[in-house]
């Protein structure tokens, strides 16, 4: 019983460090928070399922991001979410997000949820192929290197990617940001 209360806390440990992550980026791309969650249990599924020991903490990383898009790819071909509607995913993000600021004027705390709805609402409208770059390298903080060891691209292609991703949300946010 003793290895298998270690196997336990050993996943639980995996999940702390992964969950949200994955969470974040299954939202991003698929825009709904229950088709979200149902991928992050997918991935560790996977990852119980895999059972084998990776090379390093980035390798285990990068494995699980890349099951975690290829579950959200999947998803996103099914002929059911092609023809539902989308509802209120905005509204329900929202509600999962933490402010984490206190103190402020509410002002100040509107313009910065405004603000930050757009910011969201405009990478949520890049193509996926440029959103998922934008989340792996601004939200998550994956290296060029790791973000092309995940979604299989050649760095030259992600960085490019980056680079016309960058330019639409400039594009689209420019009154609001005021890019020179």
């Amino acid at each position: 019983m003793t290895g298998a209360g270690a196997l336990d806390r050993e996943l639980q440990q995996k999940i702390d460090a992964y969950a949200d992550i994955l969470f974040r980026l299954s939202l991003i791309r698929l825009q709904n928070v229950q088709d979200a969650e149902d991928v992050v249990q997918e991935a560790f599924y996977q990852y119980v399922k895999h059972g084998t020991a990776f090379e390093s903490p980035e390798h285990e990383k990068a494995w699980l991001l890349k099951v975690t898009l290829n579950a959200c790819r999947k998803i996103r071909r099914s002929a059911w979410f092609r023809k539902r509607s989308d509802g209120d995913w905005q509204e329900a993000a929202q509600e999962r997000q933490k402010t984490g600021q206190t103190g402020s004027e509410p002002e100040e705390d509107a313009i910065r949820k405004e603000r930050n709805r757009r910011l969201l609402k405009a990478v949520w409208d890049l193509p996926e192929k440029y959103r998922d770059v934008i989340h792996l390298f601004y939200y998550q903080e994956l290296s060029v290197r790791e973000i092309a060891g995940v979604t299989g691209r050649a760095e030259s292609t992600v960085t490019s990617q980056l680079t016309r991703a960058r330019e639409l949300l400039r594009r689209s946010l420019k009154e609001e940001f005021e890019f020179e």
